[in-house]
């Protein structure tokens, strides 16, 4: 089985959240830079990743540093939305079954943080009300 960061990065590169449902934990937690509370439980953390993917996940994504640990990595990546240049960081831990534990998100400017809390909050509302979305 390959390291879950490879196919992490592997998911990233070929824009492919889909495969989010091998990867993830059961147990696996997901802390927002914006919700204050964390989202506990593998349904939740794939909807988390799948709303951002399809905010993140353009021409100009690119994880430009990176510190791997055993069972953890640190991902910093750019992103340009809306015109406006994102940073952020990904706090990725694991488990020895190579599935994501913990996933932890950082972003900066604030600009930046208030257009993807906003369209997160559409994404995440489309996914919770499917029927809305298609009128």
């Amino acid at each position: 089985m390959s390291c879950a960061l490879e196919r992490w990065h592997a998911i990233c590169e070929e824009r492919n959240p889909a495969a989010l449902d091998t990867l993830i934990a059961e147990n696996a937690v997901f802390f927002s830079p914006v919700v204050y509370t964390p989202q506990a439980g593998k349904a939740k953390v794939i909807g988390y990743l799948k709303a951002a993917a399809e905010i993140l996940f353009n021409d100009s994504f690119r994880y430009v540093r990176e510190l791997r640990g055993t069972d953890e990595a640190m991902l910093e990546f750019t992103v340009t939305i809306e015109g406006i240049e994102v940073n952020g960081i990904d706090l990725i831990r694991w488990n020895m079954n190579q599935e994501i534990t913990e996933f932890r998100v950082w972003l900066r400017p604030l600009k930046g943080l208030q257009i993807v809390q906003q369209l997160m909050a559409t994404k995440l509302s489309a996914q919770r009300h499917p029927a809305q979305k298609a009128q």
